[in-house]
């Protein structure tokens, strides 16, 4: 195995021998380049690169490399052969952003749930602490930390990773204001960390990172669907309703089921002056006391 494909992470310009080197790197920064526009630090700037001229097209239910099936079309078959079923739902419904006249982007909702409703969800029940709090999705590297198998002289931690037998050292840093943000999330949210890296360096880095016991749940790459080349976080599969559900996420590729969700950030890699996380504090205060994120997401968009 390439010891760079156990990070999933868009490149880092400044590093001239970067993660692109990889095959599953390389489709992930030329979704990134396609998809993510340049914006400002405004705390709302964020939300207009969700609004992309995308063209979701639900991924095949054949996909050998995940170990979850994604959300169907009417028409393909399981791998059974037969039909799949699809069962309503009003209040998850998979939102499709496609584009019309004049270049303007729209938004299909087709209310379905997953093909079996007896599939098991990625997350448990919710704690009793939690209950009635949002959940919030957040993503692991360039949003939280930046890692690199080159040494960093001032990397906050170092993990060793083991990859064929042999013992690679991983050099993290943290993202500025992480701790209170994730400080602050915890009191706010229901927090999962997801993240498209393998369980083997991700979940020590977490382990370092959340001393605070702020994630109630950890997702790795074998719960992302693989399609057109990236790993997708499909919120359909989590186990909430989507209303409730705030994705964090640098990378527009993550979140292309559920756009409308996400709360883009821009990608960190060593700049200790960056406060995008402090300054997107306000807004998840705001949307903590939403009953439905959609509401002050779409009127934020719309500004």
């Amino acid at each position: 195995m390439d010891n760079t494909s156990i990070i999933t992470q868009v490149a880092n310009p400044k590093e001239e021998e970067s993660i692109a080197s990889s095959q599953e790197k390389g489709c992930q920064q030329q979704s990134d380049s396609s998809l993510k526009k340049s914006r400002s630090r405004s705390i709302f700037s964020p939300f207009f690169c969700c609004f992309t001229n995308y063209h979701v097209e639900p991924p095949s239910v054949h996909s050998p490399s995940s170990k979850t099936q994604a959300l169907p079309t009417p028409s393909p078959t399981e791998e059974n052969g037969s039909p799949p079923k699809l069962f309503l739902n009003p209040l998850n419904p998979v939102v499709v952003l496609h584009t019309g006249p004049e270049h303007q982007s729209h938004i299909t909702c087709f209310h379905f749930l997953h093909t079996n409703p007896s599939v098991k969800s990625l997350l448990p029940e919710v704690n009793i602490s939690d209950y009635g709090k949002n959940c919030v999705v957040i993503d692991l590297d360039e949003t939280l930390v930046h890692s690199s198998f080159k040494p960093i002289s001032n990397a906050d931690f170092i993990v060793p990773v083991e990859i064929d037998g042999t013992v690679h050292q991983v050099y993290v840093l943290k993202r500025p204001h992480v701790d209170v943000f994730l400080q602050k999330m915890g009191e706010l949210f229901e927090c999962v960390l997801f993240t498209a890296s393998l369980a083997k360096y991700a979940d020590p880095v977490a382990d370092l990172l959340d001393q605070w016991g702020v994630f109630r749940a950890r997702l790795f790459r074998e719960s992302c669907v693989f399609h057109q080349g990236n790993y997708v976080k499909d919120l359909s599969r989590l186990g909430r309703q989507l209303r409730n559900v705030i994705i964090v996420d640098n990378s527009p590729a993550s979140y292309i089921f559920h756009p409308e969700n996400a709360v883009p950030v821009q990608s960190w890699f060593d700049d200790m002056s960056d406060t995008e996380l402090l300054d997107l504090l306000p807004l998840f205060e705001g949307l903590s006391k939403e009953q439905d994120v959609y509401n002050l997401l779409h009127t934020l968009r719309a500004r």
